[in-house]
C-alpha cells in the first residue's frame, strides 16, 4: 500500500489528524491495534477548551457535540467542604464544553468511514521502519496476512504504551516523568449530576471530583491508594466516601445508584522530548501524559493533531517545511505549560500523606484564590486554555 501519511493509533489524536488531512486532500491510513468497539468503549475525560471545540468544528465533526454538549461557565473549588466558585466567563472571558471523549471518538469514526477513510482496526504486530530516511515504511498483520505501507510521514498517535515512541532509539529521546503516590477511583453511574458544574474537593481524607457526561450520566472520582483494587471499593463504600469529601449542600443532593463502570487510574506527569524523529512525529499520549486534574490530556491531543495537520498540509501545498521543523518546539511549549498547571492544581487539591507543612500551604493557596481576583483569574485562564501557546501554521 502507498499513502502519504501512515497514522499509528485510532484514538482522538489519530482520527482527528486523519480527518483534517483528508479534508485537505492528503491521503492517509490509520492503523489501530484494537477493535472499533474497544476503542469507542474506553471511558475517558470530556472537558473541552474553546480551541478544541473550534478544531472539532473545523474537522466537520462538531454537529452532535453542538447539539448534546453541556457548557460550563465555572467550577467549584472546595477546601475541607468550603466551596468557592471560579467564574470562567468573568475571569477568563470563556467557557468550557463537557462532551465525552467516547462521543468524540464515535463522531470521528463515523465521519471517517462515511468518507471512505482507510481505517484498519485490529492491526497486529505493527512495526515502524526507516523513518530516519526519506521513505519510511510501516508493516502490520491483519487476518494473518502481513501488509506493508510505504509513506512519506508516520504519525505516532498510539498512546503511552504504543509502538511508535518505543521504536525510537533510547539515545535519541529524553523522558521526563514524575509519578504520584496515589490514584483516582472513578465511577460512572446513570444518575443526575450532583451540581450543574464540576466540583473539585480537597478534604482531609483525600481529593474528590464530581463530574458528568450528560444530565443523566454522572462521573465521580475519589483519591485512593494506588495499591487498592476495585474490589476493595463496593458501591456503598464509594458513595459514603464521596459524600464525606464534598460540600454539605452537594452531599445532601447526591443521588446514588449502581455503578456501570468502575476503575482505578494512576496519576503521573510524563513528557518525551523531542516529538519528531526524522519523518516520525509523536502526538497525544504517545508524547505526553498529565494528571487528569486540570482536564488537559484530551485538549493537548487535539492541539497536537491540529498543529501536525497544518504542518503536513503546508509541506504538500506550499512546499514549506517551517511547521514540520518547528512542530516539536512549539508543541512542547504548550505541553509544559499544561504540565505545570496540572501539577500545581493536583498539588493544591490532593492529600499527601504525612505532610502537615504541605497541608498548611494548600490552605494558604486556597485562601489566596478566594481573596485575590488575580489568583482566581490565573486559575481560570489556565483551566479554559486562554494561556495556551498558538499552534504552528
Amino acid at each position: 500500500m502507498r499513502t502519504q501519511v501512515a497514522i499509528i493509533g485510532g484514538g482522538p489524536a489519530g482520527l482527528l489528524l486523519s480527518q483534517l488531512l483528508h479534508l485537505d486532500g492528503i491521503d492517509n491510513v490509520v492503523l489501530e491495534r484494537r477493535s472499533r468497539a474497544y476503542v469507542e468503549g474506553r471511558i475517558r475525560a470530556g472537558v473541552l477548551e474553546p480551541g478544541s471545540v473550534e478544531m472539532l468544528d473545523k474537522a466537520g465533526v462538531g454537529e452532535r457535540m453542538r447539539r448534546e454538549a453541556l457548557h460550563h461557565e465555572g467550577i467549584y473549588l472546595s477546601f475541607d467542604k468550603q466551596p468557592f466558585r471560579i467564574d470562567f466567563k468573568s475571569l477568563a472571558g470563556a467557557v468550557v464544553t463537557v462532551y465525552g471523549q467516547t462521543s468524540i471518538t464515535e463522531d470521528l469514526n463515523e465521519t471517517r468511514l462515511k468518507m471512505n477513510g482507510n481505517l484498519v482496526f485490529e492491526a497486529e504486530d505493527v512495526s515502524l521502519q526507516d523513518f530516519g530516511g526519506p521513505h519510511p515504511k510501516v508493516s502490520y498483520r491483519k487476518d494473518g496476512i502481513t501488509q506493508e505501507v510505504i509513506c512519506d510521514f508516520i504519525a505516532g498517535c498510539d498512546g503511552s504504551h504504543g509502538v511508535s515512541r518505543a521504536s525510537v532509539p533510547e539515545t535519541e529521546i529524553r523522558i521526563f516523568e514524575r509519578v504520584l503516590p496515589f490514584g483516582w477511583l472513578g465511577v460512572l453511574s446513570e444518575t443526575p449530576p450532583v451540581a450543574d458544574e464540576l466540583i473539585y474537593a480537597r478534604h482531609e481524607t483525600g481529593f474528590a471530583l464530581c463530574s458528568m457526561r450528560s444530565k443523566t450520566l454522572s462521573r465521580y472520582y475519589v483519591q485512593c491508594p494506588i495499591t487498592d483494587d476495585v474490589a476493595d471499593w463496593p458501591d456503598a463504600r464509594f458513595w459514603t466516601e464521596l459524600r464525606a469529601r464534598i460540600p454539605g449542600d452537594a452531599a445532601e443532593r447526591l443521588v446514588t445508584g449502581p455503578s456501570i463502570e468502575k476503575s482505578i487510574a494512576p496519576l503521573r506527569s510524563f513528557v518525551a522530548e523531542p516529538m519528531r524523529f526524522g519523518r516520525l512525529f509523536l502526538a497525544g499520549d504517545a508524547a505526553h501524559i498529565v494528571p487528569p486534574t486540570g482536564a488537559k490530556g484530551l485538549n493537548l491531543a487535539i492541539a497536537d493533531a491540529g498543529a501536525l495537520a497544518a504542518a503536513i498540509v503546508s509541506h504538500y501545498r506550499n512546499r514549506d517545511d517551517t511547521g514540520l521543523n518547528s512542530y516539536s518546539e512549539q508543541c512542547l511549549k504548550r505541553i509544559w505549560r499544561a504540565v505545570r498547571f496540572s501539577w500545581w492544581y493536583t498539588a493544591l487539591t490532593h492529600r499527601f500523606d504525612h505532610d502537615p507543612f504541605g497541608a498548611r500551604l494548600q490552605r494558604a493557596e486556597f485562601d489566596l484564590i478566594v481573596g485575590s481576583r488575580a489568583a482566581a483569574k490565573t486559575l481560570a485562564e489556565n483551566y479554559v486554555g486562554t494561556f495556551s501557546s498558538p499552534s504552528p501554521g
